[in-house]
């Protein structure tokens, strides 16, 4: 066994934390906060708040290509380029390079990644709903995969927890569809989104047309205050890093907090590809890493091991931890490592014109939209498929005029705000299919890791959903009284998406069909807690990150607890 040079006293801690994003700071924070010494290790570099958001206040003028695709970014970021995602220069570079870190594709996957400090939590949609009771049941009912071993009530505390920290923006609304949230003071719908909500509401029973509920601060507390964070500016260029730690972030919120402790010890550049296990107790006792930029292998030492490294990569070290009692991958008895990979599907909808309200416009860039809750499925309305949707979108105006020209009038027109708009689009669950899943190839990257190769799609059950995901936004915003109609249904997007990859390491209640118990300890390693998308059972239609925040809390207690005991 290779030990480092160092000796292994100086790498062991209480807890290693493995990876840096939405999950992972919370199991830090948390984990620090109750007394353990935690190693939080990142496979890419350090990204510091603030100082490192370097294009946070630059101008479209600033850049160098004014977003537009040069031929190097198309070929080195090809997965990011097809989504839209990361082709922008104003925060390419926190997005990884495609060719630098490959996979491969039996069938399409949009694997959107950030190897960096605080990972995706810079530049998540920050879109925070609560699951409610029938999504963790839903699974049982229907006989859809396996069922969820815990329930909304074993949450509902949690939820509390986190968002009173995070920070979530929102409005009371008592939906048994939409629980809600511990709210910062909600952001205001515009003129045209507020009478496009009457008409809805009006003409269509039980649904509702609600400002979305977004990690923002609007009336910081002052545990808020006391970590640096400000109130939202309203700048809208929040995936560049925001400088007033308004949006909950790893490197806002979380992570200062767990650096507050002094039980911190921050490790980048190192690629953790596998735990190591003692055969005689059938617990992991450390990580084996390889520096991203020396190749130098290093092992970390620890009594417990959260894996928050991401859905995919999470299982990918998983099935990289083989021994006698794991052949075939860490907690993989049921051949479900890897497999029922969920995303939300999206890119489908519809617009409209307003008419009216050419006097009016909004104040600043709001970084949020609508939503309008699911209604497919919910009560007692019935349809042929599964599940349900809701929408996002909102209203704005566009330019004067989108004709080419030149001269005084043409560059009148354009400083002129043109018609008003309103937009929604749809977010639908996706089932667990077996099926849908990634295994390892032979192949090698450049550090001599394994390639992934991906084969998921969306199944019958979805195309269904999203016919009525068109239909339902026309239907929708033309009794709200918007003009010219116009639908969309990108049938070219694929699994990834959405970011949201989901289910690779699912919780269950038997370790024959499922790889995490109901407190996210995997099947027979108890001291191994995996608490990041990868350890979803369904998807439910609404984005799952303070789903994420919420089980890390909850397991990160659990295990500390456990750990007093001498049980782990």
């Amino acid at each position: 066994m290779y030990i480092n040079s160092n000796g292994k006293d100086e790498v062991t801690y209480d807890a290693i934390v493995v990876g840096s994003g939405v999950s992972g700071g919370w199991a830090a924070k948390e984990l620090t906060e109750k007394g353990l010494k935690v190693a939080m290790i990142d496979r890419g570099r350090d990204v510091k708040h603030v100082v490192d958001y370097t294009t946070a206040n630059s101008d479209p003028w600033d850049f160098k290509t004014r977003g537009r695709l040069d031929l190097k970014t198309m070929e080195e970021y090809w997965a990011g380029v097809r989504t839209g995602y990361t082709a922008n220069e104003e925060h390419r570079h926190l997005f990884e390079n495609d060719k630098e870190n490959p996979y491969d594709e039996t069938r399409r996957f949009d694997w959107i990644r950030a190897y960096h400090t605080g990972g995706r939590s810079l530049l998540w949609g920050r879109q925070s709903y609560r699951w409610n009771e029938k999504d963790f049941t839903a699974n049982g009912e229907e006989g859809v995969g396996v069922d969820w071993p815990i329930r909304y009530k074993d949450l509902e505390p949690w939820y509390t927890y986190v968002e009173k920290f995070a920070g979530i923006s929102g409005s009371k609304e008592n939906l048994s569809v939409l629980p809600d949230s511990s709210f910062q003071p909600a952001m205001e719908l515009n003129c045209v989104e507020k009478e496009v909500k009457k008409g809805i509401e009006s003409k269509f029973a039980g649904r509702k047309m609600i400002i979305g509920r977004v990690a923002h601060l609007t009336n910081p507390t002052e545990e808020h205050k006391a970590l640096g964070r400000g109130s939202c500016q309203f700048r809208n260029r929040c995936m560049r890093g925001c400088p007033y730690g308004a949006y909950f972030s790893t490197q806002s919120a979380t992570l200062p907090a767990a650096q507050k402790t002094g039980n911190l010890t921050l490790i980048n550049d190192k690629i953790v590809y596998s735990l190591i296990m003692d055969d005689k107790t059938g617990k992991a006792i450390g990580v084996r890493s390889k520096d991203q930029n020396t190749m130098e292998e290093a092992e970390y030492y620890a009594k417990i091991i959260f894996l928050n490294a991401g859905s995919i990569n999470s299982s990918w070290i998983m099935m990289q931890t083989k021994n006698s009692a794991n052949p075939n991958g860490l907690g993989n008895e049921s051949d479900q490592l890897g497999r029922n990979i969920m995303d939300h599907h999206l890119g489908a909808g519809a617009s409209g014109k307003w008419e009216g309200f050419e006097d009016m416009y909004y104040y600043g860039r709001r970084p949020n939209g609508i939503y309008i809750p699911r209604f497919a499925n919910w009560g007692s309305d019935k349809r042929d498929y599964l599940r349900g949707f809701g929408y996002q979108g909102g209203a704005s105006r566009g330019r004067g005029t989108d004709d080419l020209g030149f001269g005084a009038d043409f560059k009148a027109k354009h400083s002129m705000p043109g018609q008003w708009g309103m937009n929604i689009g749809g977010f639908g669950e996706c089932l667990p299919y077996e099926t849908n899943r990634f295994t390892l190839t032979d192949k090698k990257d450049k550090w001599g890791l394994p390639i992934i190769n991906f084969d998921a799609a969306w199944g019958d059950n979805e195309w269904k959903m999203r016919e009525d995901m068109v239909s339902e936004a026309a239907n929708m915003l033309e009794s709200a009284g918007c003009k010219d109609i116009n639908t969309f249904n990108d049938k070219e997007k694929s699994p990834g998406i959405g970011i949201h990859e989901m289910g690779t390491a699912r919780m269950g209640r038997d370790q024959k069909t499922s790889v995490l118990n109901g407190n996210n300890q995997v099947w027979g390693a108890t001291n191994v807690f995996v608490t990041d998308g990868a350890c979803m059972t369904s998807a439910s239609c609404v984005n799952p990150s303070l789903t994420y925040m919420a089980l890390t809390a909850r397991a990160a207690n659990f295990a500390v607890e456990e750990l007093k005991k001498q049980n782990l």
